[in-house]
C-alpha cells in the first residue's frame, strides 16, 4: 500500500536551476518538450521547452543509438547530460546529451512553426490551432502577463481587506438591462447568462463591506470589432462606506500601481519577450465627461455627434490629450450622463442629468466602468419607477436596500482589454485564451 505524504518528489531538475553558472560541469537530468531541432550534421541543437522557458541541449556525432537517434519536434523527453557554459545558448547554458528517453510520441508533425521567434501566421490560423500556437514562447507570454495582472488585482485587494466572492453566472434577469442577453432554458424556466456580477457584489457589500471577483461575463452584442468579445473576464470590486466616488478612483489608481509593480518585479522575462512598456503611474487625471467632449470637439474641429456617450475615436483623442497634457497613459472620465448609466447609478446632486460615475481610459480605450451606487431604498424605487422598469426578479436585490445598505460603489475592469492595451495588441482576441465572438465557438 502507498501513502501520499503531501510532497511530490521528482528526479528531474527544473530549468531555472540548470541555468545557474555554478551548475556548469555537473551532470543533470531534466524533462521537457522538444521545441525545435537544428540538425547541423555532426551536431544537432535540441531546444527543450518547459513552463520556465527554453534549455539548449546538444546531440553530438552522427551515429547515436537508441532514443538519442530518434529525437524529433513535439516529443516529451527525459534527458541526461553534462552542463556547459555557452554564451549563445538561452540563459548562457547548454546540456551536452549523453542519454534520452522518449516519454510520448506525436502522431503527426506540428501544424505551426512554434519554434520560431515569430510564427508569421494570421490571427485566424493561430486561433484555429490555439493550443498548439500557445506553445510559441511569445504567444504564451501574453497569458503569463495576464496571470500577473490577475495576481496583482487579487493580492492588492486582499491586502486592502476585500473578500473574494464567486457569484452565479446563470440568473433570472440581468443587472444591466437591455437586449444584449444570452437567453436559455433553465429546467423549463427562462434564464440569462450574467452580463456582470453587479447585483451580487452590491448585496455582499452589506455582508463583507468590501468584495471582489474575477469571473466571466457574457454580452450578446452583434458586433465584430477589434475591441469586443461576447465572453470576457471581468475583474470587479465593490466597497462600502464611501465618502465620494473619487474614493474608487483612488483605490483603482493604487491597485494599478501595485499590479504593474508586480509585473516589473516577477514577469521581467515575459515583458522583455514582448517588448512591453509598463506605464508609470504617479497619479491619474480626472476629466469630466462634458469637458472631455468639448475639448475633443474644439481640438479636432469635429461636431459632437453622440452627447450621451464617448465614441471610440473620441476615447482615442482623449487618451492622446491626456498623454500630451499630463504625460499620463490613463485618464478618468467622470460624471457620465444619467441617460446612459444603469438605474442603480447615483445621480450628481448638483446636476441630476449626470451621475457620480466614471470610465477609465488606458492609452485611448475604455478598460474600466465604475461609480457610486444608490444605497437608499426609497431613491432606488423612485429611479426604477421613473424609468418604467419592472422589479420582477429583483426582489432579493431590493430587499437588501429595504433593510439598510451603506454608501457604496465599485467598478469592473475588462481583463482582456487591459491586457490588449498593455501589450499594444491589434485585436482583443490576441489577449483571450480561447476567444468567443460572433463566429467562434471553438476550440
Amino acid at each position: 500500500m502507498e501513502f501520499a505524504a503531501g510532497v511530490w518528489e521528482t528526479k528531474d531538475v527544473e530549468f531555472a536551476r540548470l541555468w545557474k553558472e555554478e551548475a556548469a560541469g555537473q551532470e543533470a537530468e531534466t524533462a521537457g518538450m522538444i521545441h525545435s531541432i537544428r540538425d547541423m550534421g555532426e551536431i544537432s541543437f535540441v531546444i527543450l521547452r518547459s513552463r520556465q522557458g527554453l534549455l539548449q541541449a546538444v546531440r553530438e556525432g552522427a551515429g547515436q543509438q537508441g532514443d538519442l537517434s530518434r529525437l524529433k519536434e513535439g516529443q516529451a523527453v527525459r534527458v541526461r547530460g553534462v552542463l556547459k557554459k555557452e554564451p549563445k545558448a538561452p540563459h548562457g547554458m547548454e546540456l551536452r546529451l549523453s542519454d534520452a528517453r522518449i516519454l510520448s510520441e506525436p502522431a503527426a508533425p506540428l501544424p505551426l512553426p512554434v519554434g520560431k521567434w515569430k510564427m508569421g501566421i494570421s490571427l485566424e490560423a493561430s486561433l484555429d490551432h490555439r493550443p498548439i500556437a500557445l506553445r510559441n514562447l511569445r504567444e504564451r507570454a501574453v497569458f503569463k502577463i495576464q496571470e500577473g495582472l490577475c495576481r496583482g488585482f487579487r493580492e492588492f485587494l486582499t491586502g486592502q481587506g476585500f473578500t473574494e466572492i464567486h457569484t452565479p453566472k446563470i440568473g433570472a434577469r440581468s443587472a444591466e438591462g437591455g437586449a444584449n442577453l444570452f437567453k436559455l432554458s433553465y429546467f423549463h424556466h427562462p434564464a440569462v447568462l450574467a452580463q456582470s456580477p453587479q447585483f451580487y457584489k452590491q448585496m455582499m457589500v452589506g455582508v463583507f463591506d468590501r468584495v471582489f471577483e474575477v469571473g466571466p461575463v457574457f454580452r450578446a452584442e452583434k458586433h465584430s470589432t477589434r475591441r469586443h468579445l461576447n465572453e470576457y473576464t471581468s475583474m470587479d470590486f465593490e466597497m462600502g462606506f464611501l465618502d465620494s466616488f473619487y474614493d474608487l478612483c483612488q483605490m483603482e489608481t493604487a491597485m494599478l500601481q501595485s499590479m504593474f509593480a508586480l509585473l516589473e518585479r516577477e514577469y521581467g522575462t515575459e515583458l522583455s519577450l514582448l517588448d512591453v512598456r509598463l506605464p508609470k503611474i504617479t497619479s491619474i487625471p480626472c476629466l469630466r465627461f462634458d469637458e472631455a467632449k468639448r475639448l475633443v470637439s474644439e481640438a479636432c474641429h469635429r461636431p459632437i455627434r453622440s452627447p450621451y456617450d464617448l465614441e471610440p475615436e473620441e476615447e482615442g483623442l482623449i487618451g492622446t490629450y491626456a498623454k500630451e497634457t499630463w504625460d499620463s497613459d490613463f485618464v478618468f472620465v467622470t460624471h457620465y450622463p444619467s441617460k446612459k448609466r444603469p438605474f442603480y447609478a447615483m445621480e450628481d446632486p448638483e446636476n441630476t442629468q449626470a451621475t457620480l460615475s466614471f470610465d477609465l481610459l488606458f492609452r485611448g480605450m475604455e478598460v474600466t466602468t465604475g461609480g457610486q451606487r444608490i444605497h437608499d431604498y426609497g431613491m432606488l424605487m423612485e429611479k426604477l419607477e421613473k424609468r418604467g422598469m419592472d422589479t420582477e426578479g429583483m426582489e432579493e436585490y431590493l430587499d437588501c436596500f429595504r433593510y439598510g445598505m451603506p454608501p457604496h460603489g465599485g467598478l469592473g475592469i475588462g481583463l482582456e482589454r487591459l491586457t490588449m492595451q498593455l501589450l499594444s495588441a491589434e485585436n482583443i482576441r490576441q489577449a483571450s485564451l480561447f476567444p468567443r465572438d460572433m463566429t467562434r465557438l471553438k476550440p
